[in-house]
Order: C-alpha cells, then structure tokens, then sequence
C-alpha cells in the first residue's frame, strides 16, 4: 500500500540555494564597497625604507664629481717658421722659465735682416752726407754774414764821415747821399742774410730731426727683425713640466703653430661639470670642500664657464689652504659645493620616491604605523641628503622615502609585519 508522501517547503527543498545565492550577494555587496573605497596594497615593511620628518639644520649644497687639473696649461707656439735642428728638451722634463726646448734654422730669415742691415747702413750713410751738406752751407752762410757785418760797420764809419763832411762843407750834397744809399744797402743786405742764417739754422734743424726720427724707425724696424732670430729657439715661457713635444729633428714648423705643452704641477685645480639649472646661482667665489680621508680640505670657486653643453657648465675650483697629500693629475674627488648658509627647516631623509611623484606627493604612516596613505607636499630645496618640506607634512610624521614603482595606482598601503 501506496503512502502519500508530503512535499517539503521551498525554503527548505531550495535552502543550499539560497545560502549560496545569499553568499554572493553578500560577496557582491564587498566588492562593491571595496571598489567604492581607496585601493589598497599589502606590503612588507622589510621591503620599505620608513624616515620621520624632524626640524634640523639644511644646507643647501651640491654634490659632484670633478678632476684634478694642473692650475695652469700653456700651448707651446712656434713664433717663426724654419725647420727644426736640435731638439733640446723631452716630454715630461721639469724645465724653468727660459730653457731651451728646441732650435729652428730659416735661411731665408737670415737673408732678409742681413739685407734690412745692408739698408740700414745705406740709410745711416746718407744721413751723414746729408748733414755734412748741411753744416757746409751753415758755415758758408756764416761766413757771409761775418763778412757782411765787417762790410756794414765799416761802411757806416764811411757814412758817418761823410755826414760830417757835408755838414762842415767839405763834400757835395752828391757825395753824401750816395754814402747813405750805400750804407742802407748793405744794412738791409746785411738783415737779409742773418734772416737767412737764421732760417737754414731752423731749417737745418727740422730736417735733422725728420732724418734722425727716420733713421731711428728704420733703426728699430732692424731691431725687430733681429729678434726674429731670437725667435728660432723655442723656449719655456713658465716653470713647469714638458707634458708633450710633437716634433722631430727634420721637420718644417709654421709660424703659429702649436708644437707642444707645458703644465704647472706644483699647484692644482679641480675641475667639474654642473646642471644648467644652477647656472644663476654658482659664481666665483663660493666655498666648497672635499673629503679625503677623513679630513676636509677648503676650495673656492675660481672660474664660471657659462657655455652650457649637454645641459651643462664647467667649473673650476681651487684650493684656499692645504692640499690633500699625494694629490695627482687625473684623480677624481667627491664635491659638495656651499649653496648658502645653513638654516633651520623641517626636512626629510632624500629617497628614490622622488622620481615617482616629483615631489608631489609622498606615502604618509598612520600612528599605529600598519597603514600609510598619499598626502600632497611641497618640496622646497634638497641637497644630496635632504628634502625641504614646505607643506603637507609636519614633525614627527613617518613617511617612506623608498620607491614606488611598485605601487602602481593604490591609494594606501597595508604595512605587514614580520
């Protein structure tokens, strides 16, 4: 016999389906309050670098890198051409301000000044026959007046003793005026050739200097040309080492050439390339120091080259005191170079964050330290250790200073601990 079974409620003929469907509601309800939200990160704390910001000292410095450079470098010339001859010093003698280098020859240099000293005598030459003549017809103008003055006082006695005569009755009228026109003749001829005498004098004297003033440009012409031969020998303007000598005994040497190259190594300078975007605020002048071995060592800005290649100006700076010992050409030296005085200011540790946020924003802990969000900031100046905070942060405050760049886009980060 059949027994009539009775049907079960739905609730409870369908109970795991509605628990499921309950459990995805419930599901669905999370992810859309998690969606809603901030994203989030779980992160390890091992993996972070965690600074808190504190109020401190900042110095606004630069730290680069720069190169030992001798303080000065000469380019030997060759102040005329020829050939060389002998070949005195070598590379890398110590050579003092004079010594010989090498010697040129040029014959044809030696041609034209014999020949400018042919011309030179010549011009002396000339200049004596000229004030030979000169002298001669000074003294023969000289001689005229002496005779002329005799001629003039003893005509005068002449017409003295004739005025008497007429006034007494003893001559004519005739004869008395025929002694005054004789008289003033030679009176006036007389005043004439001392005007003369007076104008070759001055003559004479124009003319000598002009021949003198000539023979002396020639005179000095000569003596340059001399000192061409001086030239021929190439010697060490300083007191420094022969870095390199790029000739050999044989070889014909142009005027103006550069042959070699001379270094002072007793004294150094430190030379170094900046960012373009400190080229308004490095000048002469500012300090800098260098750390080696323990022990600072004082330096200044000394030249500013304003030519910006490669996004970047050259410096050179040399030392205001002691030098750090064994100090070589070429050697590379850390630099922080003084941007000002130091001042109090809140700051932070520098971090590669930086290059995720440009200064932007930073990941800042809460105070149980397991969860940290963004904040804004704004950054003022930094130096190789720290960042200036303007706003957005106080002291105190922890905040990671270490990369983001696996942070992708989440707005918090879950701090796991060990």
């Amino acid at each position: 016999m059949d027994i009539i079974l009775k049907k079960k409620p739905l609730i409870v003929r369908f109970k795991y389906h509605i628990i499921g469907g309950g459990l995805f509601l419930v599901f669905l309800v999370y992810v859309l309050i998690a969606s809603a939200g901030p994203s989030r990160l779980r992160y390890d704390i091992d993996k972070l670098t965690i600074a808190e910001v504190s109020q401190g000292k900042f110095l606004e410095y630069l730290d680069v890198e720069g190169i030992v450079q001798p303080i000065l470098t000469v380019k030997l010339n060759a102040l005329e051409s020829g050939t060389v001859a002998r070949i005195v010093a070598e590379d890398g003698d110590m050579l003092s301000e004079g010594d010989t280098i090498l010697i040129l020859q040029n014959p044809e240099l030696v041609r034209i000044i014999e020949d400018e000293r042919d011309e030179l005598d010549k011009k002396l030459i000339t200049f004596s026959e000229r004030e030979i003549q000169m002298q001669r017809r000074t003294s023969e103008l000289k001689r005229q007046s002496i005779q002329t003055e005799y001629n003039l006082r003893r005509i005068a006695k002449q017409y003295e003793l004739s005025k008497a005569e007429f006034n007494m009755g003893v001559s004519s009228r005739a004869q008395f005026e025929l002694a005054e026109e004789e008289y003033t003749f030679s009176n006036m001829n007389t005043e004439m050739l001392l005007e003369e005498l007076r104008h070759d004098s001055l003559m004479n004297a124009i003319q000598t200097s002009l021949m003198q003033n000539d023979f002396q440009r020639e005179e000095r012409r000569f003596e340059r040309s001399s000192e061409r031969l001086d030239n021929l020998i190439v010697r060490s303007p300083i007191e420094g080492q022969l870095s390199f000598l790029n000739v050999i005994a044989g070889e014909r040497v142009s005027a103006g050439n550069s042959i070699g190259e001379l270094k002072v190594i007793d004294r150094f300078k430190i030379n170094t390339r900046i960012s373009e975007y400190y080229i308004d605020r490095i000048t002469p002048g500012l300090p800098a120091t260098i750390t080696w071995q323990n022990q600072k060592y004082m330096l200044k800005i000394s030249k500013v080259n304003p030519e910006i290649k490669d996004r970047l100006f050259a410096i050179d700076l040399v030392f205001t005191d002691e030098i750090p010992e064994n100090m070589r050409i070429g050697k590379n030296y850390r630099i922080q170079i003084e941007l000002g005085q130091p001042e109090d200011a809140l700051v932070i540790p520098r971090g590669s964050f930086y290059q995720a946020t440009g200064g932007q924003w930073i990941f800042r802990l809460n105070e149980a330290g397991d969860k940290a969000t963004k904040v804004n900031i704004n950054i003022g100046r930094q130096n190789p250790q720290q960042y200036e905070i303007f706003d957005g942060l106080k002291t105190g405050d922890r905040v990671i200073v270490s990369g983001y760049d696996n942070f992708g886009d989440a707005e918090e980060i879950i701090i796991r601990r060990p």
